[in-house]
C-alpha cells in the first residue's frame, strides 16, 4: 500500500524477517486520507440501515436463537425473527420506550442474554435516539459497578436476575426508569407492556443524526480499566461498509456470531444470524458438537469467534465443510491454531483475523495463509503481522510517549529503526470516552488538515511499524512493555519465540522490580511465565525449560531472559478468553520473587 510523504515515510524498510537484526523495524503511514462519516452508505444512522434491510429482504429469516431442546440433545433454534419482523417490531418499542418516558439521547443500561429481545432492544433504542449502554457482565464486580455508575444512565433495561442485582448491589443509581425483560417486577414495566404501548402511538419516531450518540461500549478492561466508548451512528454506519468492504459481505449470507455484539452487523448487512447454543461470555467453554450442529444445519457461511472458540473448534478437530469466512478478533491467534483451522476449513475459504479495538475497528486485516508465511518470521522476534491497513483509514507510527498529546505535529513520526505507537485517523474512529476526560487526553490527539478541517487521531497504546510491503506489525501493549536497563523489551516480539516450544500452550513476558541491577530502581527484570499444555508431566516441565533457556540465549532481544517461571493456568479475559492479564501475572511473579528472596 501507498504512504504518504513526511519525514523518513518513503524510505525503503528493512525485511521484517531479516535474519541479522531479529527486531527489524520501520515506520510508515496509509496514504487514503478519508474525512469521518465520508463513506457512502445512503443511511446517517444505524437504525435506518435495519429499515433498508427489511424493505430489501422482508420474511427471510434475520435471526434464529436456540430455543427448545430436542431428545439429541441440540438445540432446536425454533425462536426466529424475519428482516420486517426484527424492523416492526423494535418500532413499537422504540415508540413505547418514548411514551413510558426515555426521551432522545437518554441513556439506557442494557443487561440481557443473547436473544431476539437483546436485537429487538438495540435497534428500539437506536430509532428511539437513546442510547444503549453496554458493559460485560463478566467484569470484576467492582469494575461493572463503577462503569454502571460512571455512564450515569436514566434507564436500567434487564433480565429479572440483572433487575436483582441493581437493587441489592446499588447498580446505576442514577437510573429511573426500569424495564424488564421477562417475568415483571415492582417499579417498571416489562418489555411486552412497552411494546403493546407502541401499537397506541402514532407520532413518528426521531431520526437520529449521523453526528448524534448511538451508544456507549465499554472495553473488556483486559489491559486496564474499563471506558465508557462514546460511538456516534457515523461510526456505525462506517464499521458496516468498511467490514462489507474488507471481508467481501454479501446479503444472503448466514453468520454464526459466538460474540453477540458483532451480531448486531448481521441485520444491517443482510445476513442471516444465528445465535450459538453457547455461553458468550465463557467462549473457551463451548460445546464445538453444538456449534458444528448450527453449521450443518443452516448452511452458516460465516463464523465470528475469539482464538478461544477456535481452539476449540480444533481440538474437537472435524472438518467445517460450507464454511466461506471465518473472523477471529480480541487476541493474536496463535500461529498452531491458524495452521489446524486451515486444514478443517475447505480449501477455498478464508480465515481472516482483523485488527483494531472497540475504541476503533477495522484498523487492518490479514488473512490465515499470509499470516502462516509470516510465522517464521514472528518465532524470531519480528512480532505479529496484522496485515494492510483497511482503507480509508490513515495508519501512522509515533514515538512512544507515555504523556498526552494535544496536536499533531510531523515530528510525531517516530526515527525508522525503532518500534512506535500505532494511531489512526478514519471513520471508526471514535471522538471521546464518557466521563472519563483524562483517558480521553492520553489516548486522542487533533489534527488539523490543509483544508482547516480538524479530524481525531486515535492512539491505540499498541506498539508496532511497517515493513517494507507496507504490512501493519504489531509487537504488544505499550503499557505491558518491559524496561529493562538495556532497553524496552515487547510482548509480542518476545512471546512467539517461546510459544513455538511443543509443549507450551502460551506464554507471557513480565517485568518485576530489580533495584540490584543497573539503570536504578525504575528498571525492570524480565520474567518469562509458561504455561503448558493440558496433561503437561514434571518431566515435560524440565525439557520445556531446558528448551526455552537455549531459545532465549540464541537471540539478542531476548538473551536478557535468565528467569523462567510456570503458571498452572493464565489469567485472561472474560469477553474473549484469550488476552492475557499480564497485569495480574506481574504481580504474582513479584510476590514469588520476593518470597525466593527472603528464603
Amino acid at each position: 500500500m501507498a504512504r504518504e510523504k513526511g519525514g523518513a515515510v518513503d524510505r525503503a524498510c528493512p525485511s521484517s524477517g531479516a535474519a541479522r537484526h531479529p527486531l527489524p523495524v520501520c515506520h510508515g503511514e496509509t496514504a487514503s486520507v478519508v474525512e469521518a462519516g465520508s463513506v457512502v452508505t445512503g443511511a446517517t444512522n444505524i437504525a435506518a440501515t435495519l429499515t433498508r434491510e427489511a424493505r430489501l429482504r422482508g420474511d427471510e429469516i434475520a435471526l434464529r436463537c436456540p430455543g427448545t431442546r430436542g431428545a439429541d440433545g441440540f438445540a432446536n433454534y425454533d425462536i426466529t425473527l424475519t428482516f420486517r419482523e426484527l424492523d416492526r417490531r423494535s418500532d413499537l418499542i422504540a415508540r413505547g420506550l418514548g411514551a413510558v418516558g426515555l426521551a432522545p439521547r437518554m441513556r439506557a443500561v442494557l443487561m440481557v442474554r443473547p436473544s431476539p429481545e437483546f436485537f429487538l432492544l438495540m435497534f428500539a433504542l437506536f430509532k428511539a435516539g437513546a442510547v444503549p449502554v453496554l458493559v460485560d457482565p463478566g467484569i470484576d464486580r467492582r469494575a461493572l459497578r463503577a462503569c454502571l455508575g460512571e455512564s450515569e444512565p436514566h434507564a436500567f433495561i434487564g433480565i429479572p436476575l440483572a433487575q436483582a442485582a441493581r437493587t441489592l448491589l446499588r447498580w446505576a443509581p442514577t437510573a429511573t426508569l426500569k424495564v424488564w425483560v421477562g417475568r415483571g417486577g415492582i417499579g417498571g414495566p416489562t418489555l411486552a407492556e412497552v411494546e403493546a404501548l407502541g401499537h397506541l402511538i402514532v407520532e413518528d419516531l426521531p431520526t437520529p443524526s449521523a453526528d448524534d450518540i448511538a451508544a456507549i461500549l465499554f472495553t473488556s478492561g483486559a489491559t486496564g480499566v474499563p471506558k465508557g466508548v462514546v460511538y456516534r451512528h457515523r461510526h456505525f454506519i462506517a464499521q458496516i461498509e468498511m467490514l462489507r468492504g474488507a471481508f467481501g459481505l454479501e446479503p444472503g449470507g448466514v453468520d454464526l456470531p459466538t460474540f453477540p455484539p458483532f451480531a448486531l452487523f448481521d441485520p444491517a448487512l443482510g445476513l442471516t444470524s444465528v445465535i450459538p447454543d453457547m455461553d458468550p461470555s465463557r467462549p473457551a467453554r463451548a460445546n464445538a458438537a453444538r456449534l458444528l450442529d448450527a453449521v450443518g444445519r443452516f448452511g452458516v457461511t460465516q463464523l465470528f469467534g475469539s482464538p478461544a472458540v477456535l481452539e476449540v473448534l480444533v481440538r474437537h478437530n472435524a472438518e467445517l465443510p460450507g464454511l466461506e469466512r471465518v473472523l477471529s478478533a480480541g487476541a493474536p491467534v496463535p500461529a498452531r491454531t491458524v495452521a489446524a483451522m486451515r486444514d478443517l476449513l475447505p480449501r477455498t475459504a478464508q480465515l481472516w483475523t482483523p485488527y483494531g479495538a472497540t475504541e476503533c475497528l477495522p484498523v487492518a486485516v490479514i488473512e490465515g495463509r499470509e499470516l502462516e508465511a509470516t510465522r517464521s518470521a514472528s518465532e524470531r522476534g519480528a512480532g505479529t503481522c496484522v496485515g494492510s491497513v483497511v482503507e480509508p483509514n490513515v495508519v501512522r507510527i509515533i514515538a512512544i510517549d507515555d504523556h498526552a498529546i494535544e496536536e499533531w505535529h510531523p515530528g510525531l513520526a517516530c526515527a525508522p529503526g525503532v518500534v512506535g505507537e500505532i494511531t489512526v485517523a478514519g471513520p471508526t474512529a471514535t471522538d471521546t470516552y464518557f466521563n472519563r476526560p483524562a483517558a480521553t487526553r492520553l489516548a486522542k490527539i487533533r489534527e488539523t488538515l490543509p483544508d482547516g478541517n480538524t479530524r481525531i487521531v486515535h492512539r491505540m497504546g499498541d506498539v508496532g511499524y511497517f515493513d517494507a510491503q507496507g504490512r501493519l506489525w504489531f509487537c504488544g501493549r505499550m503499557t505491558q512493555r518491559v524496561r529493562t536497563a538495556e532497553g524496552e523489551l515487547y510482548t509480542e516480539q518476545v512471546e512467539p519465540v517461546f510459544n513455538a516450544i511443543e509443549a507450551v500452550r502460551r506464554t507471557a513476558l513480565v517485568g518485576v522490580p530489580a533495584t540490584a541491577v543497573r539503570g536504578g530502581p525504575a528498571a525492570q527484570q524480565p520474567l518469562l511465565i509458561l504455561q503448558l499444555q493440558p496433561g503437561a508431566r514434571r518431566a515435560d516441565k524440565l525439557r520445556v525449560e531446558a528448551e526455552a533457556r537455549a531459545l532465549a540465549a540464541r537471540f539478542a532481544h531476548t538473551r536478557a531472559i535468565v528467569d523462567i517461571a510456570f503458571h498452572p493456568a493464565f489469567p485472561v479475559d472474560t469477553r474473549h478468553n484469550a488476552k492475557i492479564d499480564r497485569g495480574k501475572l506481574a504481580r504474582w511473579a513479584a510476590r514469588r520473587v520476593a518470597r525466593t528472596a527472603n528464603l
